[in-house]
This record gives C-alpha cells, sequence and structure tokens, in this order.
C-alpha cells in the first residue's frame, strides 16, 4: 500500500471543493482533491453549466418567432435536439477541463477514486492510503426520490436524463417548482414540448417574495405552461412510452394526467453515504453533515462545506465556504464566517428571477418596519430598447435605519443585475449611498437606483 501525506485533502471537486483547494495551494499547503467520476462535480457536469447552455438554445429559439420585432423574417424556424445537448455537452466538458488545467497550475494532485475517511487525518482511495492534517468534505447532493414517484432513467427523470433527451417528448410533467424544475419547464416549454407543473406549495418559486412568485406564475402560463399549485403527485403508473400521474388538490379533488415523461425535481440530499462518517462519529442531521461557522465538524481537522452540508445549496455559496474554510485553517487574518443574508439567488428561467435578502413578509415577521421601492422594466428605455419591458426590481429596506433588508428581481438579465444589491448589503449600505450612486444610461442596471428611489418615493421615471 502506497501512503501519500499533505497539508490538505479535499474530497469532491465540485465548484467548493476545487475553489477550496486552489485556495489552499495559493496560501502554500500541498494540496490534494479527491475525485470518483469528474472533474468539476455536479455543477460543471450535469448542472449548473450545462443546463444554461441549453436555457440558450431555448432562448434563441424563443427569440427567432419575434425576428418580426425587430425587423427581420424567417421560414420554417427548427432545431435540432441533438445538435442543443451537443453542445451542451461540449460546454461542460470545457469547463471540467479547465478545472483539469487549474489543478495542474496550482500543482494539485488529483487523486481518481472514492474516498473514505478512515481515521482523523486518514483518507483511502481505492486501496491508497493517504495522510494529511486537515480534510474537507465537499461530496456534494444528489437528487431528492419521494416514495412511489422514484425515477427510473427512462420515464421519470432526474436532472441528469432531462439534460439528454434522446428525443423531445410531446408532454412532460414537472414535480416541483423550485430552481431546478422552473429552468427544465422554461427549456421544454420553450421549445414547444406540452409542460405541466405541479407544485405542493401555495406557489411556484415558493422560496421567493410573494409579489415576484405571482408575476412568474402569469408569465409561464402565457407561455402556455400549465400550473399547479397546492397540488401533490400521489402515485406515478408507468406505461410502455408514457406516465399516468394522479394528482390530488389541498380540497382533495383529484385527477389524472398522461404524460410522455416526468422529471423529479423536489430538492436534493447530501451524499453523506460510504464516506467514512458514522466510523468517525461525525455529526450528520437529515442528509447533511453539521459545522459551525467556519465550517468545522464535531471532529477535530475535519471540515464540510457546500451542498453536503445544507441549505442554500448553490454553487457561490459553496466556493465561498471553501475560501472562508481554508483560510481559518490557514490562520489568516480578517476572515469572516458566511452571512447567509447576502447570499443571491438566481434561477435561470424566463423571465429570469434573482434576490438576496428579506422577503417583505420575511422582514416584516422579523420585526421589522419596511419601506418597499418598485420599478417596472417597462419605465426603463434599454428595457424597451431591447424588447424586453417585462419584469421588476423590488427593494426592501427598515424604515428606521435605512438598512436595506433585501432585494428581489424578475425580467431579462436579472441574474446579472442582483451582484449590485449584493455589494450594497456586503457593505452595509443604506438608501442614502444607493440613492446617490451614479448609475449609467441607458442600462438596465438603472432600474435598480429607480427601486431605491421609490422606496423613499423619489422615483424619477414612473
Amino acid at each position: 500500500m502506497t501512503e501519500k501525506n499533505y497539508d490538505l485533502v479535499v474530497i469532491g471537486s465540485g465548484p467548493g471543493g476545487y475553489v477550496a483547494a486552489i485556495r489552499a495551494a495559493q496560501l502554500g499547503m500541498k494540496t490534494a482533491i479527491v475525485e470518483r467520476e469528474h472533474l468539476g462535480g455536479i455543477c460543471l457536469n450535469w448542472g449548473c453549466i450545462p443546463t444554461k447552455a441549453l436555457l440558450r438554445s431555448s432562448e434563441i429559439y424563443h427569440l427567432m418567432h419575434r425576428l418580426d420585432e425587430f425587423g427581420f423574417s424567417a421560414d420554417n424556424i427548427s432545431f435540432d435536439p441533438a445538435k442543443i445537448v451537443k453542445r451542451s455537452r461540449d460546454v461542460a466538458s470545457r469547463l471540467s477541463n479547465g478545472v483539469k488545467f487549474l489543478m495542474k497550475k496550482h500543482k494539485i494532485d488529483v487523486i481518481e477514486g472514492h474516498g473514505k475517511l478512515v481515521a482523523s487525518g486518514k483518507i483511502s482511495v481505492e486501496g491508497t492510503e493517504v495522510s494529511t492534517k486537515n480534510i474537507i468534505l465537499a461530496t456534494g447532493a444528489r437528487a431528492r426520490s419521494l416514495p412511489g414517484l422514484e425515477p427510473d432513467g427512462k420515464l421519470i427523470w432526474t436532472y441528469k436524463e432531462a439534460m439528454v433527451p434522446e428525443a423531445m417528448p410531446k408532454s412532460l410533467l414537472v414535480i416541483g417548482s423550485g430552481a431546478i424544475g422552473i429552468e427544465f419547464a422554461s427549456f421544454y416549454n420553450t421549445l414547444g414540448v406540452d409542460t405541466t407543473v405541479v407544485e405542493i406549495l401555495d406557489r411556484v418559486l415558493p422560496v421567493e417574495d410573494e409579489e415576484i412568485s405571482q408575476m412568474a406564475e402569469k408569465a409561464f402560463k402565457k407561455q402556455g405552461m400549465k400550473i399547479h399549485t397546492q397540488t401533490e403527485v400521489k402515485s406515478l403508473k408507468k406505461s410502455a412510452n408514457s406516465v399516468t400521474a394522479e394528482l390530488q388538490t389541498a380540497d382533495g379533488k383529484t385527477e389524472s394526467l398522461t404524460v410522455d415523461r416526468v422529471i423529479l425535481a423536489v430538492g436534493i440530499v447530501g451524499n453523506v453515504e460510504d464516506i467514512g462518517l458514522e466510523e468517525l462519529g461525525i455529526d450528520v442531521d437529515r442528509a447533511h453533515v453539521k459545522i459551525d461557522q467556519w465550517c468545522k465538524t464535531n471532529v477535530d481537522g475535519i471540515y464540510a462545506i457546500g451542498d453536503v452540508v445544507g441549505a442554500p445549496w448553490l454553487a457561490h455559496k459553496a466556493m465561498h465556504e471553501g475560501v472562508l474554510c481554508v483560510e481559518h485553517i490557514a490562520g489568516e487574518s480578517g476572515v469572516e464566517p458566511l452571512h447567509t443574508e447576502n447570499v443571491p439567488g438566481c434561477t435561470y428561467c424566463f423571465p429570469q428571477v434573482a434576490s438576496v435578502g428579506l422577503t417583505e413578509a420575511a422582514a416584516k415577521a422579523a420585526g421589522h418596519s419596511v419601506r418597499v421601492g418598485r420599478f417596472p422594466f417597462q419605465g426603463n428605455g434599454k428595457a424597451i430598447a431591447l424588447g424586453e419591458d417585462q419584469g421588476l426590481i423590488k427593494t426592501v429596506f427598515d424604515a428606521e435605519t435605512g438598512e436595506l433588508l433585501g432585494a428581489h428581481m424578475i425580467g431579462a438579465e436579472v441574474t446579472e443585475l442582483i451582484h449590485g444589491y449584493s455589494i450594497a448589503k456586503t457593505l452595509e449600505t443604506t438608501e442614502a449611498e444607493l440613492m446617490h450612486t451614479i448609475f449609467p444610461h441607458p442600462t438596465l442596471s438603472e432600474m435598480l437606483h429607480e427601486s431605491v428611489l421609490d422606496a423613499y418615493d423619489q422615483a424619477l421615471h414612473i
């Protein structure tokens, strides 16, 4: 048996894992990363990146059907599903190879295989024992399954099968209307698939501000998507090439729906099995590793980051945890724990949705007296010029202190705008700084300014 020694070993090479490894290498640590499948983890290979490539294709198809608005014309507009999928897979491969390059650049050893903790400071990888001073678990998560609704990879899909369809189904049921479910619903619906979304809660995108959720549902229905909220899928019955779902509403009414394919998007669970947690007595709560503010587990020298530690299940949150965790291990000064209220969330459906901080309802429930600003896309010159005049920017402030409590957006490119409010929250700015910030014209970003102004009855363009 060959033995290797390191200052830090990261198990899992998703966004949190590979970023942690790079930061450790930058700080002079001898570092290795263990990966059993593909560098980049789920995000780069089967999540964030390839889904955005798919959504870009559907966006182009949507725009091609609006050519007349912009002075163009085209006949027989069509698409090739195989080429759309191939482009998505090529994008994922390019990013995974990029991570491989970064590991080589920073002299990080990549150990292929399944890593398992055997003791504090000891990992076994396919018969090789690795010794290290510190371990970071970044094993990620997988799609959650529900009893009686288990995916089979053929008729009932998880996100993996949904990204590589052999052919486009004629009809589709998406169970769950969180970010994953709605993004796939948008992709397939835009490409002409008869799409139905079922959500057990009272609105789609239930973690978002209620006003934004309502606007999103209205937009989805206008696009032809069928939405069933406060509805549960009681069972799925498979035939040769279709699935019949039994639906039940909150008031007990039932109906049957037969579709070609089903996507199960009811959340994720941490990958905590078969990595040695039980043997070392590492605390786990509902399939997620328990950590403190520095991402440390209850066992000395062992840390955990990213999806395996729980919500918010976001790549950028995992990356941030990776950096702060490594810097804490290295004893760097000025390191701060993660402030989850400053973590933005993005959903790349059509229209896009993005947010950071408290919703209006959550702010009030927390005891804040609030001032709320709103600015519609139809009041913005750049949005009108782009032909994207439907949307809203909403800001929530503490009425007494002027603290920015939250920001919520729906509309074109809002996932590229939300960072403005994320920076403002991180810097703890108040309405005063935001109101006196100069935004360029003509841009969509001007709406961020106008929404702040509106909260204080000073909006200029509505």
